[in-house]
């Protein structure tokens, strides 16, 4: 949040200098990160509505949002299941109903026959005319009209408290303010960005966009701004880019100059684990356990994402670091987001590392009594030389006797301060762990450029040899019958089935109901084949005896929720039966098909859907179909979805965009890291004040 300070400059004014600001509302408006009169200029409009017309009420269709004006017809209190007020009104062309389920007495008076009246409001179809639900309305005299908007209505990020006839109140009042700032010297509101350097980028200057975004004319091309596409929100989502992008390049830069304990030399350790291995590690995994090794040997943390697509093997490259880590006289710890994740990265690790000699202990929130007292104290002590588990790692009663190195996997589902909090267990002084982050959620180069700009980025870009891609088809649930029969036939012949549920809801207590229901119908009709049942509400020694069983081949087919998402790895099992998989985005269906085709024969996936699908849902299945790369199917994912639902960053403290767009201003990204390069070589002075105008002062976030 800025300080609010007192100021001649626009940047550091505070907002209480605007009329209708008293301390009550200063509160409020701080809650929005409104503090300062640049605050109130960078508060960006949502949406706009177009109010610069009448039109006439026999136009109007279902879906319009319009201003009408006629007069009062007549108003009355209809009593049903639910009380309201429902007032007609007509203008010559047509008639309207006007909705309130909230009025009071004087409200329903002022709705006198004959009175004019003026609304705006989204139009719905109505029993006998079309409706508006609790439109905003005024009543005017029919004599003499008021004036429409000279503008587009912006639509403002609101709070409790705070009206959008404030904001509108505050942001004509701020423009002015601007306006007098373009005409003297006294106020203010800076450009951080030199004109020289975007001038090859031909841009609107600062004032003008603002202006623009803030009141659009009536003439302005309402499409193009309401697709953020206009050069005006363009020269700002350019900036709001920019401001991200310096923020993670300068603590990147941060990184390099604290330091971290220089981990080289014995990696005895890894060459007899990578010798162990039933089989050999790619070429990708060789050149990414290199660059890992170069970084771990620096006196200052690393900072490295590893992408690497479904089953690419990125277990075994965290298992090297954690050795490497042991090997040089410290402590190594993986998190991962959700316990059966977890599990199956300390069931690798246990049997990988246990017969070097290492103790690896396994901690979540579910670790209770002695055994909770016994891991606590080996991981203080430094007995347990590596440590797994879930979030539960980062509480503050986990303390490391030496962390010299943070495994996050799947680190998008993490709310940003629980990473923070695990890299700060191991702060010795001005010492910190090295930190490697993983993720089998692929991302555009692009987009990887200003979302991790501050990490190193290694790619693991092939699979281990002789797998073949898994063949995926999409079926309607009325040929459930067939898809069971391929069920029996391919475990009568020896392989392994998965049986995955989803639903709509969160609830976990429905999800499970729905996994039981199944796994009893299916075991009712096939009665030849050995059932078992995983989900989320099963104790966790439970949960480890079914996978166990499955990995085993006592269990032929697993029914499971979408729990088994990650880290499964069966190489018998090759057929998997996803139900509705419509209610899932592209990169989870991709994530829960990569538990097929971990063995050498061919593996297939079935996508049983409940019809009718929808366009878009319809074209998400042909994506995942038609496709195995991870890379193009969190392309579309993104198109379709939005990058902040697929990268996990709608979380507190996380990238969250007022104007810009990742997927819609990709175009942008270049442009935006070759200004970061030169600001930051020639205007320094610059950086910091830019980031603050965009992300308040709150931008450790980008520490993690």
């Amino acid at each position: 949040m800025n300080s609010c300070a007192s100021s001649d400059n626009l940047d550091t004014l505070p907002v209480t200098v605007l009329k209708g600001v008293g301390p009550r509302m200063a509160e409020r408006l701080q809650r929005l990160g409104i503090c300062t009169l640049q605050d109130v200029l960078f508060h960006l409009p949502a949406r706009y509505e177009d109010r610069t017309r009448v039109v006439p009420m026999g136009s109007v269709r279902p879906g319009d949002h319009v201003v009408v004006q006629g007069e009062v017809d007549l108003a009355e209190v209809r009593y049903g299941r639910r009380r309201s007020l429902l007032v007609r009104i007509s203008d010559g062309t047509g008639a309207l109903t006007l909705r309130f389920f909230h009025f009071n007495a004087s409200q329903q008076a002022g709705f006198s026959r004959g009175a004019g009246i003026r609304c705006y409001g989204e139009v719905r179809a109505g029993a006998a005319t079309a409706e508006m639900i609790h439109p905003e309305y005024r009543i005017v005299d029919p004599e003499a009209p008021a004036p429409v908007e000279e503008h587009l209505t912006p639509v403002y990020p609101a709070t409790g408290g705070v009206h959008q006839l404030t904001l509108r109140s505050l942001t004509e009042q701020a423009l002015q303010y601007l306006g007098a700032a373009a005409e003297t010297t006294a106020l203010q509101l800076t450009d951080w960005l030199p004109a020289k350097l975007v001038a090859p980028f031909r841009m609107t200057s600062l004032p003008a966009a603002l202006r623009y975004v803030h009141r659009p004319p009536p003439n302005a091309p309402v499409d193009q701004l309401l697709e953020g596409r206009h050069p005006a929100q363009q020269r700002l989502a350019f900036e709001e880019l920019l401001a991200h992008h310096l923020s993670l390049r300068r603590l990147r830069l941060r990184a390099q100059h604290a330091r971290a304990p220089a981990l080289s030399g014995n990696q005895g350790l890894v060459d007899r684990f990578v010798a162990a291995l039933p089989f050999e590690l790619t070429g990708a995994q060789h050149r990414v356990n290199s660059e890992i090794r170069n970084d771990l040997a620096q006196a200052h943390p690393m900072a490295r994402l590893v992408q690497g697509d479904v089953g690419c093997g990125k277990t075994v490259v965290a298992a090297c670091a954690a050795l490497s880590c042991v090997g040089a006289g410290y402590q190594a710890v993986l998190m991962a987001p959700t316990e059966l994740l977890a599990e199956q990265h300390f069931r690798n690790f246990r049997a990988w590392l246990t017969p070097l000699g290492i103790h690896v202990a396994w901690h979540t929130g579910k670790t209770r009594g002695k055994e909770r007292t016994q891991v606590l104290e080996a991981i203080r002590d430094g007995s347990a030389a590596v440590a797994v588990g879930t979030h539960a790692l980062f509480q503050e009663e986990v303390e490391f006797a030496r962390l010299g190195l943070v495994i996050i996997d799947e680190q998008h589902r993490f709310g940003v301060h629980q990473r923070l909090a695990l890299r700060d267990k191991g702060r010795a002084g001005d010492s910190r762990p090295h930190q490697l982050v993983m993720t089998a959620t692929p991302i555009p180069r692009t987009l990887a450029m200003t979302i991790y700009a501050d990490l190193d980025t290694s790619l693991i870009d092939e699979l281990p040899p002789g797998r073949l891609p898994v063949k995926t088809v999409v079926i309607s649930q009325q040929r459930r019958e067939e898809v069971m029969q391929r069920v029996r036939t391919a475990c009568t012949a020896g392989q392994q089935a998965y049986w995955v549920c989803t639903l709509i809801e969160e609830s976990d207590a429905l999800q499970c109901q729905a996994a039981e229901k199944t796994a009893a119908f299916l075991a009712e009709n096939l009665p030849d084949v050995r059932i078992g049942l995983v989900h989320g509400r099963l104790k966790p020694a439970v949960k480890e005896t079914l996978m166990a069983a499955f990995t085993a081949g006592t269990i032929d087919l697993l029914v499971a929720t979408t729990v088994i998402e990650v880290g499964v790895d069966v190489p018998n099992a090759t057929l998997m039966i996803v139900e509705n998989p419509e209610r899932l985005g592209l990169a989870q269906l991709h994530q829960l098909r990569g538990r097929v085709g971990r063995g050498q024969g061919q593996s297939n996936c079935v996508l049983l859907y409940q019809p009718p699908l929808s366009a878009t849902a319809r074209e998400r299945l042909a994506v995942l179909r038609d496709s195995n790369d991870g890379f193009e199917i969190a392309r579309r994912d993104m198109e379709l979805r939005g990058p902040g639902e697929v990268l996990g960053t709608r979380q507190t403290g996380a990238m969250v965009f007022h104007i810009a767009d990742l997927l819609r201003d990709e175009s942008l990204l270049a442009a935006v890291e070759k200004v970061a390069r030169q600001l930051l070589a020639t205007h320094p002075e610059n950086v910091t004040p830019l980031i603050r105008r965009w992300l308040g002062d709150a931008v450790d976030y980008g520490e993690v």
